[in-house]
């Protein structure tokens, strides 16, 4: 863990208690994981990890879930937070203080080229950040850059991914993503996000890569293309062919991959 970080979590046990991180996941302390998986909306249950584990249910909140999957010797935290880059970053700050081998973040993505189909795998290769979460990971609030790019400081996990598929058949595509604050207002917004000239947009990576980074742990992003505004396709109100391709990205192909990950 990188001293920047360190001095963020001893910030936040001044005013918490030291047992925070583990109270707000329902967590025991000694627990070590062979990979934490952030997925905000994505439920195991919506994957249907149960194929693949048992599944048990830690904490049920409205705003955060937390599952503990086993399958053999390995165990997987599986933690399910609202979307958007400040939720995920009030428990990326607690789950670094977690014991685990790697961190996998995985989720929805929108499309913003033609060429990318409802159901496609992508890992980013760099994000783009819109928001402003990230500036209070620096000394000072005033450190706001516009625009920040940003991408993982390990580039292992993403290879160790990309060869799992490459076994598997899964095709996994590489492209760059811009990280919006808000999913209803990016459309007013849609020609000057173009051009950007990313290939995707959603609400979390760049967040996620900032705390990947700083937590110094293996780790790594699989996005599952699921509306693209291009040609039509919506992330709201899909026909049962699109999604179905949704469904099969997310069900068959990320959930295998997670598994080869662990397994």
């Amino acid at each position: 863990m990188k001293e920047r970080l360190r001095k963020i979590i001893d910030e936040i046990y001044k005013y918490n208690s030291p047992e925070m991180p583990f109270l707000a996941l329902n967590v025991q302390k000694d627990d070590v994981f062979d990979l934490v998986v952030f997925a905000p909306t994505y439920t195991p249950n919506k994957l249907k990890m149960d194929r693949f584990c048992e599944i048990n249910e830690l904490m049920i909140y409205p705003s955060v879930s937390s599952y503990l999957l086993k399958r053999n010797n390995h165990k997987i935290l599986w933690i399910v937070v609202g979307a958007s880059d400040s939720n995920q970053a009030d428990y990326l700050a607690l789950v670094a203080e977690y014991k685990f081998k790697k961190i996998l973040f995985i989720g929805a993505v929108g499309a913003l080229k033609a060429d990318a189909e409802v159901g496609d795998i992508f890992t980013p290769t760099y994000s783009i950040n819109g928001g402003m979460v990230n500036t209070y990971l620096k000394e000072s609030i005033k450190d706001f850059v516009p625009f920040e790019k940003y991408s993982l400081e390990d580039k292992k996990t993403t290879k160790e991914i990309l060869n799992i598929a490459k076994k598997r058949n899964i095709e996994v595509k590489e492209g760059s993503v811009f990280c919006t604050p808000s999913v209803s207002l990016e459309y007013i917004h849609l020609n000057e996000i173009r051009s950007f000239n990313t290939d995707l947009i959603e609400m979390e990576t760049a967040t996620f890569m900032a705390f990947a980074n700083l937590m110094e742990k293996p780790a790594a992003i699989l996005l599952v293309v699921s509306d693209n505004s291009c040609n039509g396709k919506p992330i709201i109100g899909r026909n049962k062919e699109l999604e179905d391709k949704y469904n099969k990205g997310r069900r068959e192909y990320l959930a295998s991959l997670i598994i080869d990950l662990v397994d």
